[in-house]
């Protein structure tokens, strides 16, 4: 399993900011003025190419921040 640091490189990489930015655990997607659909499907395929695991559309509607989104690695990967 991935590191957290790990998890936000990816995640940085499949988000593909206009911007360089600093993103923790604790980063809101909220606040990400990228996260919008293509940017979800953009980590969906992540979760396919990078980790071998299926997640969906409503997965990731369930997740508030960078955390929560690589909790669902930590629980798809079990």
């Amino acid at each position: 399993m991935p590191d957290i640091a790990g998890f936000i490189a990816n995640f940085n990489t499949a988000v593909d900011f206009q911007e360089q930015r600093e993103l923790s655990g604790g980063t809101l997607l909220a606040d990400l003025p990228e996260w919008d659909s293509l940017a979800a499907l953009g980590v969906i395929i992540m979760f396919d190419t990078e980790y071998g695991l299926t997640v969906t559309g409503n997965d990731l509607k369930k997740c508030t921040s960078v955390q929560d989104v690589f909790a669902l690695v930590e629980s798809k990967g079990k």
